[in-house]
């Protein structure tokens, strides 16, 4: 038995119904969605979207990082994208740890990590708007790009705006 029969099995249920063929590749809406990889978010039904609709940028704690920007690029100049909402979310595992910890508890597993940087998160609203200046200030996306912020509530299932002046 494979570590991965289970979801073998899943995406052949969900091929025998597969409906979107039709699907370009390209942000149906326009939007690009940085978000965090937690589990607990459904970035296209929480912002009532359908597949297609938008490309999903997914990293821990939803920071806006080199490869983020670097596939935000693409996503503006290939994919259709002509706004950006960064999305972090309560309860957010990348707030309860610093890089040291994550460091150190690698370490304990006999791997050193100390080459990486993992953006972990102290002020979760300081480092949203850090990210949105990055976006907005970026020499690589164009000028007056349409980019917001908003906070998920997990427990609630309700979007928190959060205004970048």
């Amino acid at each position: 038995m494979s570590a991965f029969d289970d979801v073998i099995a899943g995406n052949a249920k969900y091929a025998a119904k597969f409906r979107n063929s039709e699907l370009t590749g390209r942000a149906a809406r326009g939007l690009g969605v940085v978000t965090c990889m937690d589990s607990r978010i459904d970035p296209l039904g929480l912002l009532g979207l359908k597949a297609g609709d938008a490309k999903i940028l997914r990293n821990a704690g939803a920071r806006v990082t080199d490869d983020v920007l670097r596939t935000l690029v693409l996503a503006v100049y290939l994919l259709g994208v002509e706004r950006v909402l960064v999305m972090p979310h309560t309860d957010c595992g990348m707030s309860k740890v610093t890089d040291a910890d994550v460091h150190e508890l690698t370490q304990r597993h006999g791997v050193d990590t100390r080459s990486l940087e993992f953006h972990t998160v102290p002020d979760q609203d300081a480092a949203l708007r850090h990210d949105l200046t990055r976006i907005n200030s970026s020499p690589f996306l164009p000028p007056g790009l349409p980019v917001g912020g908003a906070i998920y509530d997990v427990h609630t299932g309700k979007l928190l705006p959060v205004d970048l002046s």
